[in-house]
């Protein structure tokens, strides 16, 4: 009777990680569908509408991390250091090469093209230097970053499984996690998300821990009332968006970091909400993210980077005079373009032999 019921809870689990799981890569895909660089808006009131655009998904990329965090907990004790890193590392490497080379070949094609018609000839003169750098460019400044990272993090973990759950090491994850937050004010190191080397471990973490001690944490949840942790999140959606008018106002290229304190925060608050919330069935049927999500997340970058000019450089938008609500218009269009391509792209390849593409 205890196996039975110890499996139903698992199932459960996993049902709740799934759902969470595909509204994280909406809101990564989100992110990075948008058209124009923030902070463009001279009106508070447009800066305002454009903030809660963005941040309504900016708790996707911690969110996505502690479900990581959930799901190796019990894959650490299943299996020895060894057998998990070379299953993990089969499982998303070579995935995840493929898709890196073909963003490389598609951008090296592009700057051959228009050498033909009169542009640089570097591709040319300098064939070899030119591929490097886009793959490095594609290594590291787009969201093909975040699979190495992620694999860094669990490495780091691994090496310091015996303290694994120790709360003095979350504790200090947590202090490297705000040095990135401290660091959006001062200045100490460049902010770009490539330098977020060991700015997410701390999440991985707690998802290690929420996996641990779940029963307990989901008694607390379902203990607080719907309008409480409904309220709870609006203010700290609120508070998310003023400390990006306060960083704007410092002059900060970067005023909606995922790891600006308020925004962690608000991931928490939204994460709660989600885990109340519970498996959402629709998304379990008809989005499949078990199967889906790291195929999005490999295929959309190369949507975004070159499908995504090729329909709008043309339109020539005029983004700097449009309205705010003419650019979140855009913004919202390119993001379903890109999602609905990339999971169709990756139901199709799974039918394929060729689905170890797409993690399948």
């Amino acid at each position: 009777m205890d196996k039975k019921r110890e499996e139903k809870t698992v199932k459960k689990n996993f049902d709740f990680v799934d759902t969470i799981r595909c509204i994280s890569m909406m809101g990564i895909v989100f992110e990075h569908s948008a058209a124009i660089q923030s902070g463009i808006y001279s009106s508070t009131f447009d800066t305002a509408v454009e903030s809660s655009l963005i941040q309504s998904f900016k708790f996707s990329t911690i969110a996505f991390f502690l479900i990581g965090g959930f799901l190796i907990n019990h894959k650490f004790q299943e299996y020895s250091t060894k057998q998990y890193l070379k299953n993990r590392f089969k499982s998303t490497i070579r995935p995840w090469l493929f898709w890196l080379l073909v963003y490389v070949a598609l951008m090296m094609i592009d700057r051959y093209v228009s050498y033909l018609r009169g542009g640089d000839d570097a591709v040319v003169t300098n064939f070899l230097g030119t591929t490097w750098n886009h793959f490095v460019f594609g290594l590291c400044y787009t969201s093909s970053w975040f699979v190495l990272n992620f694999l860094l993090c669990i490495c780091i973990l691994l090496i310091f499984k015996k303290y694994l759950y120790n709360w003095w090491f979350g504790v200090v994850l947590g202090i490297v996690s705000l040095v990135y937050s401290l660091n959006l004010y001062h200045n100490w190191f460049v902010t770009n998300h490539s330098m977020a080397l060991f700015g997410f471990i701390f999440y991985l973490w707690l998802g290690v821990i929420l996996n641990r001690y779940f029963d307990r944490v989901m008694n607390y949840i379902n203990r607080i009332s719907w309008p409480i942790m409904i309220l709870t999140v609006v203010v700290l959606f609120v508070l998310a968006i003023l400390e990006s008018f306060e960083l704007l106002s410092l002059g900060s290229k970067d005023a909606y970091n995922t790891l600006r304190v308020s925004n962690i925060i608000y991931s928490f608050g939204m994460f709660a909400l989600l885990l109340k919330i519970g498996n959402i069935e629709v998304l379990q049927k008809k989005m499949e993210p078990r199967q889906t999500t790291f195929g999005i997340y490999l295929v959309h970058y190369v949507l975004v980077v070159r499908l995504l000019p090729l329909i709008f450089q043309p339109m020539k938008l005029d983004y700097l005079n449009y309205s705010v609500w003419v650019n979140s218009g855009i913004h919202i269009s390119r993001f379903l373009i890109v999602y609905g391509l990339s999971f169709f792209l990756v139901k199709l390849i799974r039918l394929t032999r060729a689905k170890w593409i797409v993690g399948g």
